[in-house]
């Protein structure tokens, strides 16, 4: 026990203990999912809706310079025109805006479902431990996020670089062409730089998402001996348990052997095996078994059987058979009716009773 807090993280986590860290906030996830569909989307609902936010936000801007919507020089009018601007701007945008929100939460949900926690919420002195700082700082984690975010600049240098080089041949002819053609000509090529850094982020994701998942799995491990704990919580101590079964295995043996005493025969084996059964015809279709034994029980049955004066007829076949084919408190199957009835019929004779067997 004194090594138990250095014990090998080697087993899988149990439903509960993913269950108990899922309620921390704590789960597999990549950040860089969500920047990615956020980049992805709002590159294609720009390209979809770019028109109608284009021609929106033409419409304010020549508004705007045309002073045609100021309707005085005071401060009042200014503040009215402030007001109008920045409704229509959303207005224009809110598509895009739209798009982009649900985007952010979707590939949220779609890494870890819906979680709500508030544990990353609560203050912890751990927290602001300067120790505890520096140690997540030279971190595996910090290290392998230092190097995503390399890898995320080399990329998106990468991809920009090679997507401006291929639009800067059309800047030259801009110069000839109208407001309206330029404002149209940077949006194509913005999408155009948007969708390629985009896809390219895409294989960073699976890549990021791939090793937060192996380090999410490796840090919930658990020791063979939380594995135990958690099954002492949940089950209850195995000691105990065993106690309780045996105890319940002794009062179900004794009201086995009183059922013995009010027993019509007992079929031996002859010393191997003894079943006793008991028939009450007004109440039961069939003779019904209520002991049976194997070694050490079959002899308390037989020795109870002695005592009380209840018959003990040696059939080593049919007693295997009602041994193996019946379970206690059930009745016998039809297959052994003839052969239990002879011996009823013989101990009801012995007793000068008549016995009336099922038809």
């Amino acid at each position: 026990m004194a090594d138990e807090s250095f014990e090998e993280k080697t087993e899988k986590p149990t439903p509960k203990k993913r269950e108990e860290v899922r309620q921390k906030g704590e789960v597999a996830k990549t950040r860089e999912l969500p920047a990615t569909a956020v980049l992805l989307s709002g590159a294609v609902a720009l390209s979809a809706m770019g028109s109608f936010t284009y021609r929106e936000v033409s419409r304010i801007t020549t508004q705007i310079l045309s002073f045609s919507i100021i309707r005085g020089d005071g401060v009042g009018d200014l503040l009215l025109l402030l007001e109008d601007c920045v409704r229509a701007f959303l207005l224009a945008l809110s598509p895009l805006l739209a798009v982009v929100f649900v985007t952010a939460v979707l590939s949220n949900v779609v890494q870890v479902g819906f979680v709500l926690s508030l544990e990353e919420l609560k203050p912890k002195l751990s927290k602001v431990n300067p120790v505890k700082g520096l140690a997540r700082l030279f971190s595996k984690q910090s290290l392998m996020e230092l190097l995503k975010s390399l890898l995320k600049l080399l990329i998106i240098g990468i991809v920009a670089t090679v997507s401006v080089r291929e639009e800067i041949g059309g800047l030259a002819d801009l110069g000839d062409m109208d407001l309206s053609s330029v404002a149209l000509h940077s949006l194509s090529s913005i999408f155009t730089i948007f969708l390629k850094c985009g896809l390219a982020m895409m294989v960073l994701v699976a890549l990021d998402y791939a090793f937060q998942r192996w380090e999410f799995e490796k840090r919930i491990r658990m020791t063979r001996q939380e594995i135990k704990e958690e099954l002492k919580k949940s089950e209850g101590d195995p000691l105990i348990k065993a106690r309780v079964k045996s105890i319940q295995r002794e009062m179900a043996r004794r009201r086995m052997m009183q059922s013995v005493a009010k027993a019509d025969v007992v079929i031996t084996n002859p010393t191997h095996l003894a079943v006793a059964l008991s028939y009450q015809s007004p109440n039961m279709d069939a003779p019904q078994l209520v002991a049976k034994g194997a070694e050490k029980i079959a002899e308390k049955i037989r020795e109870v059987a002695k005592k009380h004066g209840v018959p003990i007829v040696e059939n080593k076949k049919l007693a295997q058979s009602l041994y193996t084919m019946v379970d206690l408190g059930h009745e016998i199957p039809g297959t052994l009716y003839q052969a239990v009835a002879e011996i009823l019929a013989y101990v009801y004779r012995l007793k000068g009773r008549l016995y009336h067997s099922k038809e």
